[in-house]
């Protein structure tokens, strides 16, 4: 648990850093980065159903 609290400071961290315009692409970046870590670690249909499940959740809010 004590990782997981460590990379959500370290994105935290990463975010406050940012002038408010570029967080976004930092965002967008660390998700393509972290759908290829996927790939590499778990196989590309892994990869691909986590990046789908994502985006299906992004239109579903955007719904809500």
């Amino acid at each position: 648990m004590s990782e997981d609290r460590d990379v959500a400071a370290l994105v935290a961290a990463q975010l406050r850093a940012r002038a408010a315009d570029e967080r976004g692409l930092f965002l967008r970046e660390l998700l393509a980065h972290t759908a290829a870590g996927l790939v590499v670690l778990e196989g590309e249909a892994r990869a691909s159903e986590a990046v789908y499940r994502l985006a299906d959740a992004v239109v579903a809010r955007g719904r809500a």
